[in-house]
């Protein structure tokens, strides 16, 4: 306590107006704007007054950093670089690093969480899929019906004339450019490959749905186009829709130009069992053999 009050009064006598000022030269006078420039600066005047160099040390002391202590050189740059570098360490070093690893800590763990949460609503989702109960068949799908038509020769038809045969049916229409002649092209190979390799005869049969052109005659002139044993049927509108509907058949005028037009209608071949019941349909993706390997092998599972 008293050298600190000694310390200070020396400071006020030799910095009192009466003392002429000190002629620095040009580079001192430079140096002491450097960092570290005040603290010796106050060591060389309490040298030049003659006190001890234990007070010179206390004065350097108390404005040095406590974190990086400069150790002075000849000249005074050693110090001041060496400075500079432990800054540098302390400052850019291991806060970087931090920093670097801070960041992967923190993508790591977002990586972590996505990826279990998206196992979860994975596991969830299956979870869910396999809760829902299975309904069961309900059995025969509501397909076919009675009908009254007139046959290729003009005769009254109905369902029950095609009882104890096993029947294949197309509907389609005369002027098709070509899906309806393909198709019917499909349906006699099939039948003969099928008498072929199990002497059963299937009754192939060819529904219009485009009654206002298809008359008997010209459907009785198309039908044997295609094959001897192939039934043509006809009627009147309400007559072919009454068993469209029955058949689920889809079937409209297209592109009409007076007389001339097309019918969209559905591609699809139905197999009935003796009972004119439904059995299975066939689309147009089935070609001749698959559609008699088919139909074989619907006919011996119900046997």
């Amino acid at each position: 306590m008293r050298r600190a009050s000694h310390l200070q009064a020396l400071l006020s006598r030799a910095l009192t107006p009466s003392l002429p000022p000190p002629p620095w030269p040009r580079a001192q006078l430079q140096r002491i704007s450097e960092t570290g420039a005040v603290s010796r600066l106050g060591a060389a005047f309490l040298a030049r007054a003659g006190f001890s160099s234990e007070a010179s040390s206390a004065v350097q002391g108390s404005s040095k950093p406590a974190a990086a202590p400069v150790k002075e050189g000849g000249d005074g740059k050693s110090g001041k670089s060496e400075q500079g570098e432990a800054g540098k360490s302390v400052r850019g070093g291991p806060v970087s690093w931090l920093s670097f690893l801070l960041l992967l800590v923190t993508g790591g763990g977002i990586i972590v969480y996505y990826d279990q949460e998206k196992k979860r609503q994975i596991e969830e989702l299956k979870n869910r899929t396999s809760a829902v109960k299975q309904e069961p068949s309900v059995g025969t799908a509501a397909i076919g019906g009675p009908f009254k038509l007139l046959n290729h020769d003009g005769k009254p038809v109905t369902e029950k004339d095609f009882f104890g045969k096993w029947t294949l049916l197309y509907f389609g229409f005369t002027h098709c450019p070509d899906i309806c002649p393909d198709e019917l092209q499909k349906m006699a190979l099939a039948i003969d490959k099928i008498k072929e390799k199990t002497k059963m005869e299937i009754v192939p049969v060819f529904i219009t749905v485009d009654p206002e052109r298809d008359t008997v005659e010209q459907v009785h002139d198309y039908v044997n186009e295609f094959h001897p044993d192939l039934i043509g049927l006809t009627g009147t509108n309400d007559e072919i829709r009454k068993v469209a509907r029955a058949y689920r058949v889809y079937y409209m005028k297209t592109e009409e130009e007076g007389s001339d037009y097309l019918v969209d209608h559905s591609i699809v071949m139905y197999l009935m069992n003796p009972k004119m019941e439904f059995v299975k349909f066939y689309g147009k993706n089935y070609d001749a053999d698959s559609l008699a390997d088919g139909i074989i092998k619907e006919i011996k599972g119900r046997q």
